[in-house]
């Protein structure tokens, strides 16, 4: 799941098509914002239709919409599709003051949703993503990896050698911003009804069992006895009995072993 200014179209389209992984991407949509995609439509295809969760916003959103609607739709998706593992990228560039951001997002509200993504005791993996105010990255997933460590950290920060970023304040956290939150409730909540309702139509874990795929240097049994001579052989199987002369094998495969007789 990513919540970041920028919609996470390279992990959606990874697994586009299919059930193993649900992506779920809160980010600022239309105004031609790049990358373009993620309109709440956009739910996945063939086996993965329903496993794309796309929570498009509009400029301004503050803490108390974000982390409502953020709380609401993760407690769904963890209760539908009950992940064994949960990948968060935390964008910086969804805070308030970012360069090429547009939320009015603080420091405190985006780690509130990092503190209750910890909660599900689920294993997790936090990530970094955009931000292009680098001060805010550095103060942004300083009090994130508190978080994660159940830290509490103090809003002024101690003397280092580049203390002069974080001038003329010298604090961690950053406030909200003050743009005008352009997410009315009605859209807030017509956005949340429509992947609730997408949600109702997944099962409840994937389709498709794990199973263990043999690395690529596995070269399978073959009898020549019990090959059938009208049955032409495919190429893949041709390529896998090939046996390179510069490599190494036990046995009676062993390109050393008439060398060791001589």
């Amino acid at each position: 799941m990513l919540k970041n200014v920028h919609h996470g179209d390279g992990v959606e389209e990874a697994f586009y098509f299919t059930d193993r992984v649900m992506t779920v991407s809160f980010h600022k949509f239309g105004d031609l914002f790049f990358p373009g995609t993620g309109d709440v439509k956009e739910i996945g295809e063939r086996e993965g239709k329903f496993y794309a969760i796309n929570v498009p916003l509009k400029d301004g959103i503050d803490d108390g919409s974000f982390t409502r609607l953020f709380r609401t739709i993760i407690s769904k998706v963890v209760e539908m599709y009950r992940p064994g593992v949960i990948v968060l990228q935390c964008g910086a560039d969804s805070l308030a003051g970012d360069r090429l951001g547009c939320f009015n997002l603080s420091i405190d509200g985006h780690a509130e949703c990092v503190r209750f993504v910890k909660k599900f005791n689920l294993p997790l993996l936090v990530t970094g993503g955009g931000g292009y105010t680098k001060e805010n990255v550095a103060r942004c997933w300083t009090v994130e990896t508190g978080v994660l460590l159940d830290t509490e950290l103090p809003n002024e920060i101690p003397d280092n050698e580049y203390i002069k970023y974080f001038s003329p304040d010298h604090l961690l956290r950053i406030p909200s911003g003050h743009m005008e939150n352009l997410n009315t409730k009605s859209y807030l909540s017509t956005i949340k009804t429509q992947v609730l309702e997408n949600l109702r139509f997944i099962q409840h874990a994937p389709g498709v069992q794990m199973q263990e795929v043999p690395p690529d240097f596995y070269i399978p049994d073959f009898d020549e006895d019990e090959q059938n001579p009208d049955e032409r052989m495919d190429r893949h199987t041709q390529d896998k009995q090939i046996q390179r002369d510069d490599e190494y094998y036990e046995g009676d495969n062993d390109n050393d072993h008439d060398m060791d007789d001589a």
